[in-house]
């Protein structure tokens, strides 16, 4: 069977996740007084009073995917020899709204500089990735995938089902400041704008979408209609491409507080001020693409047809030339995957710290034109020096997933996963993610 489009994209991506390969970005090195940069990624007010002088960021990349329809024992993969087979060798737990979702995140050539003593600049790139299916009946996604059983009937009822990949660049540029000082507390603020390129979306949903199977007959029967879109006649969810990009604008803002450990006015002003308790409130990816080229179909899914065919033809395909549709040109908008953010990172003593920060997505999975994190909440212990940083987030993902993860910071490399540990320990791990960066900091 050749798959649905969506669905062999997200599988190849989490394949090569589980082989090596964070939604969330770079989990327990953001929330590190040692991120640098890549502090901006979680709030643009944390490039304000850091230890650095300049922190330059060569290449960095994150990825995170996952699902709570199949389970991965990272043990069978290694011990396979590389004949693991996706189809066979995971456990699975089809329910009537399975969710799957997958998150990538490059930063490219980025710095960030102190301007003065109270205020800071930031320049970044990224190329960013986003995945959601959500709401999809398991054991029609399961026949889709691997081809229908003629011994068993089955019926299944989508509501709300929901899918999108989008995929764009970005430019930024973030200020922050100090707002308010005194001598044990600092007050900051910051802002990240962003230029937006948009390589592209495809989508696709439906408000109600019922059926039934009938293996006598080896015939599947639908009720309802699907919409389907791409931001252009091109976009091709397997084969994304960073051509005939289209602009948009963003935002992310964010502040902080931070308890200083001792008086401000007894440290030098252009030194890095210790706390012992630093807080984060931020808002992240505020702004849209719009695409003026795209277009929607809109499918009659009342019909009777051969479950064979899905054999033959990939899903788009089985769309085309077997259910009446009606396709329109227009403009479409794409929004950013909106993001509230919440972080609290205290010093316990001499070099150990620890930090709490919770991620929640603004946008409602039921959206079929803007992608969405998975809420998340992570407690990260670390140990950190200026040369060395190492620490384990324990996390609680969306869909009752745990990870548990490691990772470092040596000099200029970076490494590290929110789900290393709990993977290899894990007969049923349901999310994975890593990620590893090259950057030049030069110290206070």
């Amino acid at each position: 069977m050749k798959p649905h489009p969506i669905s062999y994209y997200f599988i190849c991506l989490v394949l090569l996740c589980t082989t090596g390969m964070s939604a969330q970005s770079y989990i327990g090195a953001t929330t590190d007084h040692y991120s640098g940069i890549h502090g901006v990624i979680l709030n643009p007010a944390y490039i304000v009073n850091t230890p650095y002088r300049v922190d330059i960021n060569l290449a960095s990349a994150s990825a995170l995917g996952g699902s709570d329809y199949f389970a991965i024992n990272v043990g069978d993969i290694l011990k396979s020899n590389g004949g693991f087979d996706f189809d066979e060798d995971v456990d699975k737990f089809p329910k009537d709204d399975n969710n799957f979702f997958f998150n990538a995140d490059v930063l490219g050539p980025s710095l960030m500089f102190n301007l003065n003593s109270k205020s800071s600049f930031g320049f970044s790139t990224r190329a960013r990735g986003f995945l959601n299916l959500n709401n999809i009946n398991g054991q029609l996604y399961e026949n889709l995938e691997d081809g229908f059983d003629n011994s068993q009937d089955f019926n299944f009822n989508l509501e709300d089902f929901v899918g999108k990949v989008n995929a764009w660049g970005e430019i930024g540029f973030t200020y922050a400041r100090t707002l308010i000082q005194t001598d044990k507390n600092i007050f900051a603020g910051g802002i990240t704008l962003k230029y937006l390129m948009g390589a592209g979306s495809a989508f696709f949903n439906t408000p109600m979408l019922s059926g039934q199977y009938d293996a006598t007959s080896n015939t599947l029967s639908t009720n309802g209609s699907l919409s389907y879109g791409l931001s252009h006649p091109d976009f091709s969810p397997e084969n994304i491409k960073f051509n005939h990009l289209t602009s948009g604008f963003g935002a992310d803002l964010g502040i902080s507080y931070q308890w200083n450990e001792q008086n401000a006015d007894g440290i030098n002003p252009e030194s890095y001020i210790p706390y012992k308790l630093k807080l984060g409130v931020s808002i992240t990816d505020i702004g849209s693409i719009n695409y003026k080229n795209g277009e929607v179909t809109q499918y009659d899914m009342n019909n009777i047809v051969d479950a064979d065919i899905f054999d033959e033809d990939d899903f788009q395909q089985v769309l085309e030339d077997y259910y009446s549709g009606e396709t329109t040109s227009r403009n479409i908008k794409i929004k950013l995957p909106t993001a509230f953010h919440l972080m609290a990172d205290y010093h316990i003593k001499n070099n150990f710290y620890a930090s709490i920060n919770g991620d929640f997505s603004l946008i409602s999975s039921k959206k079929h034109k803007v992608s969405h994190i998975i809420n998340n909440f992570t407690l990260t212990p670390r140990f950190t020096t200026k040369w060395f940083s190492v620490y384990s987030p324990f996390s609680l993902r969306e869909y009752g997933n745990f990870a548990w993860g490691f990772g470092f910071r040596a000099g200029p490399l970076m490494v590290g996963s929110g789900s290393a540990l709990s993977n290899l320990i894990s007969n049923n791990s349901k999310s994975t993610d890593i990620y590893v960066g090259l950057k030049v900091p030069l110290y206070l």
